[in-house]
């Protein structure tokens, strides 16, 4: 009978897990919530888009770490054969292009609206913009300053996420540790410099559509600095448990290939946002 059951085949059949049902119920309720405090809602005369968000949002970070700890622990248990591997491959393959089309929308945003500013056809543009790009009384972030600084922070980090594999994969523990702990360190220390940059922006979010573009792509892009520094610290923590290996360490793949990511569109950002943004006062 045991051998009737017995697995005969690469591919791995999870067990029955509750987390898709938990994260898809989490996901509506904070939907909900930020639904209710945007559009300032009240139930029986109680603000509780707060409470709603909140809910919703514990149970979406819940599921998260839920269902990646049995990730990890399936790993471990070698259910992660290489043709699962190469399955895990590709959907953080197609995972990391929806990611670059998503920042490509910010792109077409900010240049369509850069390159015509004066656009007859879109005359509300006009008006915001005066015709000029950046629009008339917007003083610019000097592209030579912190945002070049947080350029070399941020290609330093992607130099030692590649001294960490290059050292994981020849089985240096130590350098592991070391590269992964001065990434990790790189990552906060771009925040903490992106952080204090915003608080020294002379224009808002709200009300022109130049600091629109820029918090929108920049902060987006933060987001994802921060997330890929918590997933690096992950790293880091597997490390110390002994989970990677020269030959099976996907989850550290997977997060250098994230912060290369991160690294590639900050480029773009640096180049498109800063140093254009700043270089076009008269452009029309």
């Amino acid at each position: 009978m045991a051998e009737a059951h017995a697995k005969n085949h690469d591919y791995h059949l999870v067990d029955p897990s509750p987390w898709p049902l938990l994260g898809s119920v989490s996901a509506f309720v904070m939907a909900c919530g930020a639904i209710m405090l945007m559009k300032d809602l009240s139930m029986a005369g109680l603000k509780a888009g707060p409470y709603v968000f909140g809910a919703g949002l514990i149970g979406v970070l819940y599921t998260m770490l839920s269902w990646w700890t049995d990730v990890v622990r399936e790993a471990q248990r070698g259910d992660h054969t290489r043709v699962v591997q190469l399955h895990h491959r590709y959907g953080m393959l197609l995972f990391i292009a929806s990611e670059v089309m998503f920042f490509y929308a910010w792109f077409w945003a900010y240049f369509d609206v850069s390159l015509f500013p004066g656009e007859a056809i879109q005359f509300q543009r006009a008006e915001f913009t005066g015709g000029h790009w950046p629009p008339q009384g917007i003083e610019t972030f000097d592209p030579w300053h912190l945002p070049l600084l947080n350029t070399l922070i941020l290609l330093t980090s992607g130099t030692t996420v590649t001294w960490a594999h290059h050292a994981l994969l020849h089985n240096d523990r130590a350098g592991v540790k070391q590269a992964l702990w001065l990434t990790v360190a790189l990552g906060v220390l771009f925040s903490i410099v992106q952080a204090y940059e915003y608080s020294h922006a002379t224009f808002d979010f709200s009300g022109n559509i130049y600091g629109a573009t820029f918090f929108m792509a920049t902060g987006f892009h933060g987001f994802h600095v921060i997330v890929g520094t918590i997933f690096l610290g992950v790293c880091l923590l597997r490390v110390y448990l002994g989970h990677f290996t020269p030959k099976q360490h996907l989850g550290f793949e997977f997060a250098a290939w994230y912060w290369h990511f991160v690294d590639v569109v900050w480029l773009f950002l640096f180049a498109a946002i800063y140093v254009w943004g700043a270089g076009t006062p008269a452009a029309h």
